[in-house]
């Protein structure tokens, strides 16, 4: 009997511990961070077969449905980055000192869109506001297509790259089977399809080779004209050797699939 007594108490003990155990991880949870990338579950699934499809029309509509979500994800991701933006910027403006907290995150902002910190504040905020803004749906999806063949390549299929984006360090992607001599980019590889969308846009909104896009973009916004794609494609004559041939042909693009590229 003493024994029976002694093993419910050992139980209920260990039941007592197990709910303290739970609830200190429940209320413990670290609450996604403004900075925290988007990523899901979803966008690490298998990249689909586009090659499968017979009928041109199914296997754009297939295409499109399979990358837009993921664009308009990080879209509404920068959208929230610009929005913190411009709240800093009206303290800045009102000579409101920055928290701890903000001051962490603008310096994280600075770098991850290279913005000068020697800058006084407000010159790196308007600075901040001219890189962290969308890029419409329709330029992003209409690149991807051009880029990866309609997600045929090998680049996205087994990488993620819909966009052709190069690496520079050994391993950190695929070798091309077409590169020049003495030449020694790869082609990038990522975990996930969020990964490849947000660096691809990161790059449109930081690199200096596409300031005329995002010098489009401002006077748009300035004007309160919708940022469209055909008017960013003409930001993007430098991702491409080809030039204005290549703008010509994503304008195209987009004007050809617009029944596809609008819900």
């Amino acid at each position: 009997m003493h024994k029976r007594e002694t093993l419910k108490i050992v139980l209920i003990t260990l039941m007592v511990l197990s709910v303290i155990v739970i609830n200190a991880l429940i209320f413990t949870k670290r609450e996604p961070s403004l900075l925290d990338i988007p990523e899901t579950e979803e966008a690490k699934k298998p990249v689909p077969d586009f090659t499968a499809y017979t009928d041109v029309k199914e296997k754009k509509a297939a295409f499109f449905n399979y990358l837009r979500p993921e664009v308009e994800k990080q879209n509404t991701y920068i959208l929230t980055l610009r929005h913190y933006i411009q709240s800093l910027y009206r303290k800045a403006i009102t000579d409101e000192a920055l928290s701890d907290e903000d001051i962490a995150r603008l310096d994280w902002l600075e770098e991850e869109y290279r913005v000068k910190s020697a800058q006084p504040l407000n010159l790196r905020l308007l600075d901040l506001l001219e890189k962290v803004d969308i890029l419409p749906v329709e330029l992003v999806l209409v690149q991807a297509a051009n880029e990866s063949a309609w997600g045929t390549s090998r680049f996205a299929r087994q990488g993620y790259n819909f966009f052709g984006l190069w690496c520079f360090s050994k391993g950190c992607g695929f070798v091309p089977n077409r590169r020049n001599d003495g030449a020694s980019h790869e082609v990038a590889k990522f975990e996930s399809l969020s990964r490849a969308t947000y660096t691809y846009m990161r790059n449109l909104n930081r690199h200096d080779a596409y300031e005329d896009l995002r010098e489009i973009r401002s006077r748009l916004r300035a004007n309160q004209i919708p940022i469209s794609g055909v008017a960013l494609a003409e930001g993007l004559m430098n991702y491409s050797e080809r030039g204005a041939a290549y703008v010509d042909e994503l304008q195209q693009m987009i004007r050809f699939n617009e029944e596809f590229l609008t819900e």
